[in-house]
């Protein structure tokens, strides 16, 4: 596996999370495809210690909270925890020490009512030694389907705009461990090109929504030729085909970030 200083230590966290658009863009500068992508310039790396808050059984809550968070220049993102409740996580800290000081702060200022500390042993990377990649990838596919069927919310990656496809891919990553970085572009630019007979669960794919060479939206290989992403707002997240007219014609390629 292509992953620095991965740990192997306690039992997986299973957790969920979210994505979204391709008919309005990623929200972002789209990156040009390269005609001969260029090797990646950095490994991918294992998530430190994050801070997780809130408990929500309505997902407007923590898209709130995840706003109010991310005022605070606080890079948060919301998921579905497997108790069916909402949750938020935010940070990566180098120590259990640095984030406590940062999840105590927040505590006195009111911000946050509770609070829990998400060590690198706990994520599915850190058993990844023990049952194999193909473990790993299959968790991170788990984690995206939790959220299929919820609607587009906007609410992610600073305030008054959401998760967009690339902060679903960043977050399902970072659910599992793993700290993939939140542009389209940063993730397209670090990962290493995968053939698409070559797809495997867990890999990103990317499209065009413009036709132009531009990679505008990127989607979660699930296996047998499907994708999981949310299509735009309005539209819930879903999976699809992409042997389908639409994104076949606009495929722009893929990146694997395991090996």
């Amino acid at each position: 596996m292509n992953v620095k200083g991965a740990a192997v230590s306690k039992p997986w966290v299973w957790v969920g999370l979210l994505s979204l658009t391709l008919a309005a863009g990623c929200a972002e500068k789209a990156a040009v495809v390269p005609k001969e992508p260029a090797p990646p310039a950095a490994e991918i790396t294992p998530m430190g210690f994050s801070i997780q808050v809130g408990a929500f059984t309505a997902l407007e809550k923590a898209v709130r909270l995840t706003r109010s968070l991310e005022g605070q220049g606080l890079a948060a993102y919301y998921f579905r925890h497997d108790s069916g409740l909402f949750k938020v996580r935010f940070g990566n800290f180098p120590s259990r020490e640095s984030a406590l000081k940062k999840a105590e702060s927040l505590l006195s200022s009111g911000m946050i009512e509770d609070y829990y500390i998400v060590g690198p042993e706990e994520y599915a990377v850190a058993k990844a030694k023990i049952y194999g990649i193909k473990g790993l990838r299959d968790e991170i596919v788990r984690t995206s389907e939790t959220f299929i069927g919820l609607p587009y919310q906007w609410g992610g990656a600073s305030p008054g705009q959401g998760f967009d496809c690339s902060g679903l891919t960043m977050a399902v990553y970072q659910l599992n461990g793993l700290n993939l970085p939140r542009s389209s572009t940063e993730q397209y630019m670090l990962g290493m090109p995968v053939e698409r007979k070559e797809l495997e669960k867990g890999d990103l794919v990317f499209f065009s929504s413009s036709g132009a060479k531009k990679v505008s939206h990127v989607g979660l290989y699930r296996g047998d030729d499907r994708f999981i992403h949310a299509p735009g707002k309005g539209k819930t997240i879903r999976v699809d085909s992409l042997s389908d007219g639409y994104y076949d014609s606009r495929y722009s390629g893929a990146r694997r970030y395991l090996n």
